[in-house]
């Protein structure tokens, strides 16, 4: 079994904090995703209002694991069919796309880490199908969240409710474990057999952000080191909250004022 941190009450209170700010620069950010703007402008509003307005600092920016280069930017833009760590550049936005805009900041050594699917002006039904259906396998995996429960649990609800819409669940990337560290233990698989892997404790904090694409599971890595597109060009969609284990089920900490509800059928917020 991996080896899971357990936070502090203050690094759930720091947490919290992070979490809402995370939130709170895509709430900002959301009358400004429309035709004709650049994901390089989007990045450019996002990362003034984390340094002017909140005072917090975008973990992405020059954020080097190994094997990559540092990332040049403050958050990732993923448009269409990008999978996940889109870099904002030139690219003008149209009427139909569809972009996932990913935040992490830093405030107080904390990170807040979530995203959000925006659809500009007038999307296909595919393509609004495919932002609802992640949004409710980003969710489903939310409420197996509770102590005594397994990873697995998660996986399994996500990848049970992705496949039987018709589409297909990326393997290559994950939810992790986070706090002061930006990415930690444990990863969160988005698919899975229920009552495998680690069970869930209290005073855990990790992301669940599943990435669903319309055809096949399979990608293809760019060649800036980050951009990871749909091997068959088909579009993909992600959601993602940051998510603490509670003594009785879960509390979301990247919930803002201007986060979308749930899904009708989660109760327990």
């Amino acid at each position: 079994m991996t080896s899971i941190s357990i936070k502090t009450p203050e690094d759930i209170a720091g947490m919290r904090i992070a979490g809402r700010l995370g939130s709170e620069v895509l709430d900002y950010i959301t009358p400004f995703v429309k035709v004709g703007v650049t994901t390089g402008e989007i990045d450019r509003l996002c990362h003034e209002y984390m340094l002017n307005v909140q005072g917090t600092i975008p973990a992405p920016l020059n954020y080097c694991p190994p094997g990559y280069t540092p990332y040049p930017k403050a958050i990732c833009t993923s448009v269409n069919d990008v999978i996940c760590h889109g870099i904002p550049g030139d690219k003008v936005l149209k009427s139909g796309d569809s972009v996932n805009l990913d935040i992490t900041v830093i405030k107080d050594g904390y990170h807040g880490d979530n995203s959000r699917m925006f659809l500009v002006g007038e999307p296909s039904i595919l393509t609004k199908r495919l932002s609802e259906i992640t949004y409710e396998c980003m969710w489903l995996g939310i409420s197996k969240v509770k102590p005594g429960n397994h990873l697995g649990d998660i996986g399994h609800i996500i990848q049970q409710h992705a496949e039987k819409s018709g589409y297909s669940v990326v393997r290559e990337f994950c939810g992790h474990g986070i706090g002061k560290v930006f990415h930690e233990e444990p990863q969160i698989l988005h698919y899975g057999r229920p009552g495998t892997l680690d069970k869930l404790a209290p005073g855990m904090i990790f992301t669940i952000e599943p990435m669903i694409n319309a055809g096949r599971r399979e990608i293809r890595e760019m060649g800036d080191g980050w951009t990871i597109k749909t091997k068959d060009r088909s579009l993909s969609a992600q959601w993602e909250h940051t998510i603490l284990v509670t003594e009785t089920g879960y509390e979301v900490l990247t919930l803002s004022a201007g986060s979308p509800p749930p899904p009708a059928f989660i109760t327990n917020v």
